[in-house]
């Protein structure tokens, strides 16, 4: 595995651009099963998890071919509708080809999915809206059985308990594209990320409304057809870039973004005196002077503080100036991150779904490993500003979701190296 060695004290400067969604392009490219031909996206971000969903569409009859930024796929055989094991239990945004595949194909069978270890996400909503729609399903042997030879629109209530389901709002709302008659989703997730699916969905040929609030009405149509879309700025590498550069005390231009989907992170960093200053819809400027205040924070659905910035928040509070807490409401469960932290000098006092978090003048560098996806970001956030160095291991979680960015992080000012890991050798 391969492993990063960040040498901390490094103050952030400079420009950067934020990369395509990895949450959204992911959708968008199981979406692309709902047509026959070539559908083109661009500013798609080059990450281990777009490239096991681009091997994943292949089994499925899907030639994936990039351009640069730009990728094309080409829906040439439509036999199999089988998602394996191998691919699915990488990574759990593999399950959004589950409603593409039973809408347009008529049955789809799907390993249950894996991906990060965060806490307990069954798939109960993907498959009640599923079956709502008409579809037969049975679950066994750790697959997703499902058939239908017409789904037909109805009424679906998708939340649970805590909160609606981003995923299973995309598999429900892309199987409804084609379902016969109206079908209306409550409790729908309003993340910008499945308003990005809904728009591709309609640049297809979909009848759509609602997007972006808690009801999505669907109209089905008789067939979608191949388009061109532009991937939008990824809102968790923006806030991840965001954070970084307040620890660090830095001062740092960034392009490509949308401001309206970072409004929690902004009004989180205020809170902690970072001067967040916006240039335009696309543009703004991290301005970060003084040692963070302390602040009493929450996870929530959208427009609410992203889960999946949990961990990069209470890497920032472990420097600041007093004692804070982060509760997180979507995953409660997730928390690992907190004894690496703990490694690197952070007081963390963890209770249930809320973390104590008693900020310190400095941390220290030490080896640590990175648990999942988000974890691995905040490590990198805390070893950033660590005295000495800090060696973060089980980057392969931070390849699935961020683009360069040890890349851009040096480009600031940073000093991240990546060690390659050498496979062992066996004895003669």
């Amino acid at each position: 595995m391969d492993s990063f060695v960040v040498q901390g004290g490094r103050q952030l400067t400079g420009e950067v651009s934020v990369s395509g969604s990895k949450n959204a392009a992911l959708p968008i490219m199981a979406a692309s099963l709902l047509s026959t031909g070539t559908t083109t996206l661009h500013r798609v971000p080059h990450l281990v998890d777009v490239n096991t969903l681009s091997r994943l569409l292949h089994e499925l009859g899907v030639r994936a071919t990039w351009c640069g930024q730009s990728l094309s796929l080409h829906v040439e055989r439509e036999e199999n509708n089988c998602a394996p094991y191998e691919h699915v239990s990488r990574m759990r945004a593999s399950i959004c080809v589950l409603g593409p595949l039973l809408a347009k194909r008529g049955n789809a069978v799907v390993v249950l999915p894996g991906g990060c270890n965060i806490g307990h996400r069954p798939i109960d909503l993907h498959l009640k809206g599923l079956s709502a729609l008409g579809a037969e399903i049975d679950v066994r042997h750790g697959y997703v059985f499902a058939k239908a030879e017409k789904l037909r629109g109805t009424q679906i209530y998708l939340g649970g308990p805590f909160g609606s389901t981003v995923t299973g709002t995309c598999n429900v709302m892309s199987a409804a594209t084609l379902a016969q008659g109206a079908t209306t989703i409550e409790s729908a997730a309003c993340e910008p990320e499945v308003v990005a699916l809904g728009e591709f969905l309609i640049s297809m040929g979909a009848k759509i409304g609602g997007l972006g609030t808690p009801k999505i009405e669907i109209e089905g149509v008789d067939e979608l057809t191949p388009t061109t879309w532009t991937i939008p700025p990824d809102r968790i590498e923006a806030a991840s870039l965001m954070m970084a550069v307040a620890a660090t005390r830095g001062r740092v231009t960034f392009a490509n973004l949308d401001i309206d989907h970072l409004t929690a992170v902004v009004d989180l960093l205020n809170q902690m005196g970072v001067n967040v200053v916006a240039r335009s819809q696309s543009e703004l400027i991290i301005d970060s002077t003084q040692r963070l205040r302390s602040v009493d924070v929450a996870s929530r659905p959208y427009p609410g503080l992203p889960t999946d910035i949990q961990a990069q928040v209470m890497a920032l509070m472990s420097i600041a100036s007093d004692t804070s807490t982060i509760r997180d409401f979507v995953f409660p469960d997730r928390f690992m991150h907190v004894a690496e932290l703990e490694r690197l000098g952070a007081r963390i006092r963890q209770n249930g779904d809320t973390a104590f978090v008693a900020g310190v003048p400095k941390l220290s560098g030490a080896h640590v490993t990175a648990t999942d996806l988000r974890a691995s970001a905040a490590l990198v956030i805390a070893g950033l500003v660590a005295e000495g160095e800090t060696i973060i291991h089980g980057i392969e979680h931070l390849d699935r979701g961020y683009e360069r960015f040890e890349y851009k992080l040096n480009q600031l000012g940073a000093s991240v190296q990546r060690v390659v890991s050498q496979p062992e050798k066996r004895a003669a």
